[in-house]
């Protein structure tokens, strides 16, 4: 099992070099890729003008925009949870930017009381993430929401 209370805590010594977004959400994807097996991706799509932008990210290429709402990703920021999924395929309206994936989850990050994007981790084996995975990966998205500079944002 992954030792996400390590990964949180450098994610806060990331974060002695630059607060700014792309770096320390760079790193932080990177450090995901590296310490998480049975994934093939690991990242964040951030808002921009009303959707989620793809943002830096470890894995094949991904869809650049999702509307709040649209897939996994824009269902976790309409609802403002964390969601689950165990078989992404029996997910209503599941968006397929890697056909291999089978299982997600999606961790709204938010920035001033507002979600401002997701950490999303794909697998492609069913069910790979456990009740364990949500508590560890809460503490990492918690610790990327402390120490990253999300000013340069353009929500709106």
């Amino acid at each position: 099992m992954p030792n996400y209370e390590l990964m949180a805590k450098q994610i806060y010594s990331l974060a002695e070099a630059d607060r700014d977004f792309v770096p320390l959400l760079s790193n932080s994807a990177a450090l995901l890729w590296e310490n998480l097996d049975r994934i093939n991706w690991a990242g964040f799509y951030l808002m921009d003008q009303g959707s989620l932008l793809v943002g830096p990210f470890q894995g094949k290429t991904a869809c650049v925009r999702i509307a709040p709402g649209k897939g996994v990703c824009g269902s976790a920021v309409e609802q403002e949870k964390i969601l689950r999924v165990r078989n992404v395929h029996d997910f209503p309206g599941h968006i397929a930017c890697d056909s291999a994936s089978l299982s997600e989850i999606v961790l709204p990050l938010h920035s001033a009381g507002k979600v401002i994007g997701v950490l999303d981790i794909d697998s492609p084996e069913e069910g790979r993430f456990t009740e364990e995975d949500e508590r560890g990966l809460a503490l990492v998205a918690k610790a990327i929401e402390a120490v990253t500079d999300f000013s340069r944002l353009r929500l709106e």
